[in-house]
């Protein structure tokens, strides 16, 4: 057994923590909020960014932390069933993102309490109620980006336009879809935990139809927005951009057929976070013009991409068993 100096402690919770931030994802929210202000008229607001990444980053805290045993199942090796970071510690840190975000968009426009509520509410209901029962849940998880879409929005308007309408749409059926994908990779746990997801009740055939079905409508709305804009052709060029990356996300988990591999899956979903960063990005274009659009997706796409090669599979795949049976112990 080896004891940990309180240094190492120390290094072995900020290596969890960073962990549970899933670097490559926070990107993500920080480009819906500029997609909706986009939308809205003014993409130019760090507001919008940082407000839905602090709620993003709160999610992905709280959601550890309500599945936390689903974890010790199929993933024992996630910072907090493998003891790196604590239940307590996940629940303070997803709570203080949460206030933190809470206030800067409050402080800019008080209309948002009520749909930042909502959005709070969904973050937990997902982890405790809905993911466990299919259909449901994807779609709740595709609705956080959708109300991180409307945040963006009221960070620049006092209410959200008719503009922001197609985007949000989009991109709450857009990340249902990518959201299935991910029960497709954790079908094994999920089935051993008890959750009914999509894969688990009717099979990963249908789950993958259905996720592609889904994919195509999202992109089908975000493609809608902007038809008269100065800046259409930029959004309709990174539209399709988006397109190409998701057509090949999709085509061999439908080539595999009923078995698809956790691998596999996991694949097309890292696919799916590079896709979904230039699909953000299409709505930025329309709104504010391609040179501002690439200004932001070219470095939050090499940061996401280069953390997700470093980072993801370790998260989402546990290690052979044989390099589990070793375990430090805190001194």
């Amino acid at each position: 057994m080896t004891r940990l100096t309180t240094a190492g402690r120390w290094r072995l919770a900020a290596v969890a923590h960073v962990q549970t931030w899933r670097p490559y994802t926070l990107c993500y929210p920080a480009l819906l909020g500029l997609a909706g202000a986009a939308a809205a008229g003014d993409a130019a607001a760090p507001a919008a960014a940082l407000v839905p990444a602090l709620g993003w980053l709160s999610g992905h805290y709280l959601g550890d932390y309500f599945d936390r045993g689903l974890d010790a199942i199929g993933k024992p090796h996630r910072p907090i069933p493998s003891g790196r970071l604590s239940a307590e510690a996940a629940l303070f840190s997803g709570t203080a993102c949460a206030v933190a975000s809470a206030l800067l968009a409050v402080l800019v426009n008080w209309r948002i309490l009520p749909v930042f509520v909502l959005a709070m509410l969904g973050i937990v209901g997902y982890s405790k109620v809905f993911k466990k029962r299919g259909a449901s849940g994807n779609v709740v998880r595709g609705a956080l980006s959708a109300v991180a879409v409307v945040i963006g929005a009221m960070l620049v308007v006092p209410l959200p336009t008719w503009t922001v309408v197609p985007v949000a749409l989009g991109f709450l059926v857009h990340d249902t879809a990518s959201n299935l994908v991910g029960t497709v990779r954790d079908v094994d746990g999920d089935r051993a935990g008890g959750y009914r997801s999509v894969p688990v009740r009717h099979g990963v055939r249908h789950a993958v139809r259905l996720a592609s079905g889904l994919y195509l409508g999202g992109v089908l709305f975000v493609a809608s927005a902007f038809p008269a804009a100065f800046h259409g052709f930029a959004h309709i060029v990174l539209t399709a951009v988006a397109a190409v990356a998701g057509a090949a996300a999709f085509a061999p988990l439908l080539r595999a057929g009923p078995v698809v591999s956790r691998q596999a899956a996991l694949r097309a979903h890292e696919v799916l976070v590079g896709e979904r960063l230039v699909l953000a990005a299409a709505v930025i274009a329309g709104g504010a013009g391609p040179a501002f659009a690439l200004a932001v997706l070219i470095p939050v796409l090499v940061l996401s991409l280069t953390a997700q090669a470093v980072m993801r599979a370790r998260h989402e795949i546990p290690p052979a068993p044989a390099l589990l049976r070793r375990k430090d112990t805190v001194a």
